[in-house]
């Protein structure tokens, strides 16, 4: 992937209602959403979810496609993996350590998600830290302001 297409497709994520479009359709998969949808979703007007659905497709991040009277966005995954394999390529290198992200690792070799309880923060707070090798997960999606 070539330094000017990620500048652009980082320049399109680098703005809150454009992010959220993108994380949704992640979220909602290969068959992704119609327009209608996201908007009502993301509480975007029309004018303002057309902008920037623009944006997206202009940094190749989505791909719309026709359905009768309907326009369906999906995002692009294989964009997206381009993406972060550009940014995690050389990840660690000169430590000699593999630390790419989780979600790319096979199942196999990804480790469950620490979650952390009330009582876990409150006993930590007290001592210090001890080292995990897991970080926890944050799995609730930011909302978007339009």
């Amino acid at each position: 992937m070539e330094s000017k297409t990620v500048i652009q497709a980082l320049a399109a994520l680098a703005q809150e209602s454009r992010l959220g479009i993108f994380r949704l359709l992640v979220e909602a998969g290969p068959a992704g959403l119609s327009a209608g949808e996201i908007g009502s979703e993301l509480a975007l007007a029309p004018a303002t979810l057309s902008f920037h659905l623009k944006e997206l497709a202009r940094a190749s991040l989505i791909a719309a496609r026709q359905d009768g009277r309907y326009i369906y966005y999906s995002a692009d995954f294989a964009q997206m993996g381009a993406l972060l394999g550009f940014l995690t390529e050389n990840c660690c290198a000169r430590d000699g350590v593999s630390c790419a992200p989780a979600g790319c690792l096979p199942p196999a070799a990804q480790k469950a998600p620490v979650r952390l309880s009330s009582s876990t923060l409150s006993s930590s707070a007290s001592s210090p830290p001890k080292p995990s090798a897991a970080k926890p997960v944050l799995s609730k999606r930011k909302g978007v302001k339009a």
